[in-house]
C-alpha cells in the first residue's frame, strides 16, 4: 500500500501540522513516510501545502506530480491541484470560500464543512482535525489511536491540554463528512 497525499490551503489553517500528524501516525504504524512542506514567505494568509507519502515500501522520492488524495482548503488550491488527482483518486474539500466546486467525474469527491463545524464547536483551532477526521473516515490509512499519538509527538508539551478537543474534532469530522454530488453534465 502506498498513499500519496497533497494537503493544500492557506497558511494558518493547519495544513502543515495536519500533514505532520499524518506522517507521525504512519511512523507509529511502522510505515515508510515522507513529509515535504511548501509555503510562501507569508506565515498566515499565504498559500501552503504539504505532500505526505505513506507506504509499506521505501519511498523513492518525496516529489510528486499526481496524487491519490487531495485535501483542499481554498479555491487557489482547488484550481491548482484538482487535475493532479489520479483517476479513481479522492478529493476532499471544505466548501468555505470555494466559488467553483470540483468538476471531475473520474474521482471520488467528498465535502467536509469543517470551518462551519469548528465555529459551532467554538474551537476554530480544531478546524484541521475535523478535516483529518473526515479523511480518515473515507480512507483509514492510519489508525485514529496513532493519530492521537501523532498529536502528542507533534504538539509541544505545553499544548497537550488541547489533545482531548482535537480528538473530539477528529471524531466529529468522521461523523459529518459527505460525498459530494456532482451536477449532471
Amino acid at each position: 500500500m502506498t498513499e500519496e497525499i497533497i494537503i493544500a490551503g492557506f497558511g494558518g489553517q493547519g495544513v502543515l501540522s495536519m500533514g505532520k500528524i499524518l506522517a507521525y501516525s504512519g511512523i507509529m504504524q511502522e510505515q515508510e513516510v515522507s513529509w515535504m512542506p511548501s509555503y510562501g514567505p507569508e506565515m498566515r494568509g499565504g498559500t501552503a501545502n504539504v505532500t505526505v507519502i505513506l507506504s509499506d515500501e521505501r519511498v523513492s522520492s518525496p516529489v510528486l506530480h499526481s496524487y491519490d488524495t487531495a485535501i483542499i482548503l481554498n479555491q487557489q488550491s482547488l484550481d491548482k491541484f484538482e487535475e493532479a488527482v489520479k483517476p479513481g483518486g479522492l478529493l476532499l474539500y471544505d466548501p468555505n470560500g470555494i466559488t467553483r466546486h470540483p468538476e471531475r467525474d473520474d474521482i471520488r469527491v467528498f465535502k467536509i464543512e469543517a470551518a462551519a463545524e469548528a465555529a459551532k464547536m467554538s474551537s476554530t483551532k480544531t478546524f484541521n482535525m475535523i478535516v483529518l477526521g473526515a479523511y480518515l473516515k473515507i480512507n483509514p490509512v492510519v489508525d485514529v489511536e496513532n493519530v492521537i499519538k501523532g498529536l502528542k509527538s507533534s504538539l509541544p508539551e505545553r499544548h497537550h491540554h488541547l489533545i482531548p478537543a482535537n480528538e473530539q474534532a477528529i471524531h466529529r469530522g468522521m461523523e459529518i463528512v459527505k460525498e459530494a454530488r456532482l451536477a449532471a453534465s
